[in-house]
């Protein structure tokens, strides 16, 4: 029976990697669907309780269907290995996108602040929580469980109004963009990125992976190593050879010219 499942899940993949025929690409995606739910449960359980399970799955079940689209067996990955990464990744990323606090619950975390600022300047020290809940007739876990949610959340909202400007402005208005290229500058950084990859394609395989897991797909070095059945010192090594090809490469370069 497991040897037919085997034999099976390599039709599924050769339909999909050859022809990207979709009927197999949904029967790998319900095969693996587990990773999801495992990485849902593991990232869920540091979450404050309002941050809907829905959201995260179809951040995960996005960062499964993006592993199969850019999954390339030529690298000699372990598919389960490589998908969980891209679906983690896909999760936090979600997350880090999301406002994770309500309306109401944003409206009690002011109302905390606004009570420990205010008795602060009466007493001119540091309030307890103690403090702060009889002020607001609340219990003390009431306002510890508010702080809690507030540094768990502590995400911004570019279309909030601002407190310091006209009611008008929100924070997007605020923000100054100061990375925006001149159109010499795009041209030299497209030359460069252009050098950069013809100079990369120059190292050894081991290398090219390290860098392209490293620095294109955000893994750690442990994570790396991991994939590549090496100890996290040796895919240090290997990195920090890379690099230094990678500049020596840049130096010689731009001697020549």
């Amino acid at each position: 029976m497991a040897q037919l499942i085997i034999e099976d899940d390599k039709r599924l993949w050769e339909q999909w990697l050859k022809n990207k025929d979709r009927d197999a690409c949904d029967d790998l995606v319900r095969l693996y669907l587990p990773l999801v739910q495992y990485h849902v449960q593991r990232i869920a359980v540091g979450l404050p309780k309002n941050v809907n399970r829905d959201d995260l799955y179809s951040h995960g079940h996005f960062g499964l269907f993006d592993a199969l689209e850019k999954f390339n067996p030529e690298r000699d990955l372990k598919f389960d290995t490589y998908a969980s990464f891209r679906i983690r990744g896909a999760i936090l990323d979600g997350l880090r996108k999301a406002d994770w606090l309500p309306r109401s619950m944003r409206e009690k975390v002011k109302k905390v602040e606004a009570t420990t600022e205010k008795l602060e300047q009466l007493y001119g020290r540091n309030v307890t929580a103690e403090e702060v809940a009889t002020h607001l007739e609340m219990s003390v876990d009431e306002v510890t469980q508010i702080l809690m949610e507030q540094f768990t959340a502590n995400m911004l909202s570019i279309d909030e109004f601002t407190q310091e400007q006209d009611k008008s402005d929100t924070f997007m208005s605020t923000i100054v963009d100061e990375k925006t290229l001149t159109p010499e500058q795009t041209l030299m950084d497209d030359f460069k990125k252009k050098e950069l990859i013809r100079l990369i394609k120059k190292l050894t395989e081991k290398e090219q992976l390290v860098i392209s897991l490293f620095y294109y797909e955000g893994l750690t070095l442990t994570e790396i190593g991991q994939i590549m059945e090496l100890s996290t010192s040796r895919i240090s090594q290997i990195h920090s050879k890379a690099i230094f090809r990678l500049k020596q490469a840049f130096k010689r370069q731009q001697h020549d010219q």
